[in-house]
């Protein structure tokens, strides 16, 4: 209480500030300064016609609002969600913290045999690959285990059982960005793509033949139903993939040119319990480990029962990287169940929710202006003011734990995915690029940009844009523009230089989603 008590203290006036000027009307601001004039022009871009726009600009240092508008208009937030459920993680569950996936056992092994069921205790992980499985497997094996005599055993019971977010669209259920959360699941690559399988479709050597369709992980657990054609070079590629609703069946459908490029697809599985559980079971049969009983989802271990391997991910701070910079949704959504689990005794939404709501309020974040309702910001439901994101990032700037958290934020025009993240193709060639950090969020209709940046004359800034109802493909270059502005002007000089976005409709990409969601070529 003591640093909340003291930071409260300091920021008060300011935090105020941003309070007063959300009240303002539409169009309003602190005074009509150039930084008023130079923000309101780059908003009258004809591709906001008609929408809602909540823009908030404010001192990081003492939390001043140098310019507001609408700031406390309830809008939908897309990704930048996660600014609130990624620092109620760092609070609640702590930097350091690890998931841990056992194996465990009611007996010892007894002359190679384990009389009993196996257990494999999932506690979340997102990140946990099929070599994590492996080496538990190796490690089983090491252990003396040759034949299981009962069943495996996959405890999924740290979370229930609801594998969806509340609204989640239905034609999002085979995309990756839309996976089932389970505390025992497989990612299939390190950007952790929990949840999911990579599907990779190779034309044929001759026309008329199916093309060469290849798992990863290979695994048994889905089925291919491969309905695509090889055609003559030349013809463009049609290939689509997706998984049946309620089903493990993948359809290849369409065609794809001899010698044209592969097509990749990273579908979601159905049940990831026993997704993980069988990659498990594949691994223990690879190192000679039989289990003789079937399979069974959902049992909680024995409390008696002991350990015989463990693996745990790494702690939450290098996790935040690949969760911030790519905007990994499952990420999200398996912190939210864990901060329910460890604060609420419950691995839920609405248990986890509760205890984010908690924590924002400790932040002096007006969470009777929020509507928050899954983790990632993929829900159409969740609703955030501009000035409430704004007063969190002023807010969390004393926390033990901020340098890392900062850390994970995109960076603006940084070439490599993992400083970047989608941030990495924007912003290039200002004073912004290599500058501002900030979390992004799309969906169709709705855009945001939230973060900081640090002024000409060298005043850290603290920024929330979020628009919404927009119907041109992207508005990305008015939040960018927003940002140039802020990086090449003087703020506490009142000398501002306005930056002016691409006005032409055609002039940036689609950003129906988030650029990293657009695998296999992500931003």
């Amino acid at each position: 209480m003591s640093r909340h008590v003291m930071r409260v203290t300091a920021l008060a006036l300011g935090l105020a500030g941003l309070l007063t000027a959300s009240s303002l009307p539409a169009g309003a601001g602190p005074s009509d300064t150039g930084l008023k004039g130079a923000i309101d022009t780059i908003l009258s871009d004809p591709r906001l016609d008609g929408a809602a726009a909540g823009v908030v600009v404010a001192d990081a240092a003492t939390g001043d609002s140098l310019y507001q508008r609408n700031g406390g208009d309830r809008l939908m937030p897309a990704s930048n969600t996660k600014i609130a459920t990624s620092v109620a993680a760092m609070a609640l569950l702590g930097p350091e913290y690890r998931f841990r996936t056992e194996v465990l056992a009611t007996a010892r092994p007894k002359g190679g045999v384990l009389r009993g069921d196996l257990y494999l205790r999932g506690t979340g992980d997102p990140t946990t690959l099929a070599r994590d499985y492996d080496a538990l497997a190796a490690r089983v094996a090491a252990a003396g285990v040759r034949r299981v005599a009962g069943r495996l055993v996959a405890d999924d019971t740290r979370f229930d059982d609801n594998r969806l977010g509340r609204s989640w669209a239905a034609d999002d259920e085979s995309s990756y960005y839309s996976a089932q959360i389970s505390p025992l699941t497989v990612a299939p690559d390190t950007d952790y793509d929990s949840g999911t399988v990579i599907v990779e479709a190779s034309p044929a050597p001759r026309a008329g033949a199916k093309p060469l369709v290849a798992l990863t992980p290979a695994t048994r657990y889905v089925r291919v139903d491969n309905r695509a054609t090889t055609v003559p070079a030349g013809r463009p590629g049609t290939l689509t993939v997706e998984r049946a609703h309620g089903t493990n069946t993948i359809t290849v459908t369409g065609e794809i040119p001899v010698q044209g490029a592969p097509t990749k697809e990273w579908i979601t599985v159905q049940e990831p319990t026993g997704y993980a559980a069988a990659v498990f079971a594949d691994a223990l049969a690879a190192h000679g480990v039989r289990v003789t009983g079937p399979t069974r989802l959902g049992v909680a271990t024995p409390s008696a029962a002991k350990p015989l391997a463990a693996h745990t991910s790494m702690p939450l701070k290098d996790l935040m990287r690949p969760f911030m910079k790519l905007s990994n949704n499952m990420h999200a959504e398996a912190l939210t169940k864990t901060i329910g689990h460890q604060v609420e005794g419950r691995g839920t939404w609405s248990a986890g929710l509760a205890a984010v709501d908690a924590y924002l309020r400790q932040e002096d974040v007006e969470t009777a202006t929020v509507r928050q309702v899954d983790g990632s910001g993929l829900s159409r439901m969740n609703l955030f003011p501009a000035a409430q994101l704004a007063r969190l990032l002023v807010a969390v700037q004393d926390a033990p734990w901020y340098a890392d958290w900062h850390a994970s934020l995109p960076v603006a025009c940084a070439p490599e995915r993992a400083e970047g993240g989608t941030l990495r193709s924007r912003m290039c060639g200002t004073p912004a690029a290599l500058n501002a950090r900030a979390k992004t969020g799309s969906l169709t209709g709705a855009s945001a940009l939230s973060g900081y940046v640090t002024d000409a004359g060298g005043r850290l800034l603290v920024y929330s844009v979020v628009l919404n109802n927009h119907l041109a493909s992207s508005v990305k270059s008015i939040e960018d523009a927003i940002v140039v502005t802020l990086a090449r002007s003087d703020t506490a000089a009142n000398t501002i230089r306005p930056a002016a976005p691409q006005r032409a409709r055609s002039a940036e990409p689609s950003a129906g989603l988030e650029c990293s969601w657009r695998k296999p070529q992500p931003c």
